[in-house]
């Protein structure tokens, strides 16, 4: 008898459901455990590593909705971070932590949909370098304005406490972020992000609604992203304008691509490669960048589906184990 290795979906509910059955919400569960208990197991250095990882995936999560499924390609998500960073500084003595934080990412998102403009009529390298000048018009603005940016002295931010409880803070958005994107991912906005993705003549031969979906996709992305800026805000306590240059865009999108584009797994699958690895060479800086292009060269030649894909085949492996 051949062992069941897939779960076959009989009901349109399935698609909703984050936890399909007991195995997974056990693993749902144990997975729970060990992030709550990560405070306790690690060092100060290794935690601050894995809030950093937490917050960063956030961002490349909302990318990931963008580049991923709906097939636009953005480079101003550096923008985007600086926006909700400083948003978030400017506003947290008036409106509170939690407030500015959900503040910071809507402000992001008015910007996203500004930016989203030219998608409607740019596609493929046009669309990225024209999100690409967005970045760097948000930079010059931060770099020449001092009352934004606080000038050479940058801005402080308050603090909102232990690192262990910035953690639990990251923690908690990414848990949120998280299942909010699994959800759109298998709604029927998600199912339309894919549509444009593959081809929008036949998605607007279905009824959907190109501008709107398009529009909507850069809200949400952004929207994402200025969220985690608000929280790279709090993670660092201290902004400056360098601290959002285009090359953080550039390994948004090297997560993405390592981790496994159009993938909310892949996501967290990335950001903790991109992060995680730079601490394993830091006395050796300059091959940080040449070890991210053999690995993105790597996965574009063998592994298109990044990180996620490799894990899936391991996953289908050991699944089929008696009868590989």
């Amino acid at each position: 008898m051949i062992k069941k290795t897939v779960r076959m979906k009989t009901d349109y509910l399935d698609d909703y459901r984050l936890i399909a059955d007991l195995p997974a919400l056990v693993f749902f569960a144990l997975v729970t455990v060990v992030f709550i208990s990560i405070p306790f197991l690690f060092s100060e250095l290794w935690l601050s590593v894995i809030t950093h990882i937490a917050l960063y995936s956030i961002a490349v999560l909302g990318q990931n909705l963008l580049i991923g499924y709906t097939g636009l390609i953005s480079f101003g998500q550096a923008g985007f971070l600086a926006i909700g960073a400083y948003t978030f500084a400017h506003s947290v003595h008036i409106l509170g932590f939690i407030p500015s934080i959900f503040i910071s990412g809507l402000i992001a998102s008015v910007f996203g949909v500004i930016v989203g403009f030219p998608s409607l009529r740019l596609k493929g390298p046009y669309l990225a370098i024209a999100t690409l000048g967005f970045s760097v018009v948000v930079f010059q603005v931060l770099q020449n304005t001092p009352a934004i940016s606080g000038g050479r002295m940058g801005l402080s931010v308050p603090s909102f406490g232990s690192k262990a409880e910035i953690f639990y803070l990251v923690l908690a958005f990414c848990y949120l972020f998280y299942i909010a994107g699994y959800k759109i991912v298998k709604s029927s906005i998600g199912k339309s992000f894919s549509a444009i993705r593959d081809s929008e003549v036949a998605a607007e031969t279905l009824g959907i609604n190109i501008v709107k979906m398009k529009l909507l996709s850069f809200a949400i992305s952004s929207f994402y992203t200025g969220v985690a800026g608000a929280l790279y805000a709090i993670y660092m306590k201290y902004l400056e304008p360098n601290m959002f240059f285009i090359t953080e865009s550039i390994l948004m999108f090297s997560a993405i691509v390592i981790g496994g584009i159009g993938s909310v797994l892949g996501s967290i699958l990335g950001s903790i490669f991109v992060i995680a690895v730079p601490q394993f060479f830091v006395g050796m800086k300059e091959l940080v960048p040449i070890i991210f292009g053999i690995v993105i060269v790597l996965v574009v030649m063998f592994e298109p589906l990044g990180l996620y894909g490799r894990w899936i085949k391991i996953k289908l492996y050991f699944m089929n184990l008696p009868f590989r």
